[in-house]
């Protein structure tokens, strides 16, 4: 896993970079969320947006196992810690 990461660092960097510059507030993450939706779908995933009003997940195969990732797409408001 962290030779893929190595592979593509630059591509984290600026996928980071985008999203620092455009924070949004939780469940206001709409350009986030489109932004990871189409990266996923680039990947060839089957991509299912709107999980949780702004998430975006994925369901492949069936029944076990099972494997959940989650992560926080919203930013602190301005002040924030």
């Amino acid at each position: 896993m962290l030779e893929r990461a190595k592979a593509i660092e630059k591509q984290l960097i600026d996928w980071r970079r985008d999203f620092h510059l455009h924070p949004e507030l939780g469940f206001n993450e709409h350009r986030t969320a489109a932004r990871v939706a189409e990266t996923l779908a680039t990947l060839g995933w089957r991509v299912r947006s709107g999980v949780g009003r702004t998430g975006c997940g994925r369901r492949a195969g069936q029944g076990a196992p099972m494997i959940a990732i989650r992560a926080d797409m919203d930013a602190c408001p301005s002040g924030g810690r």
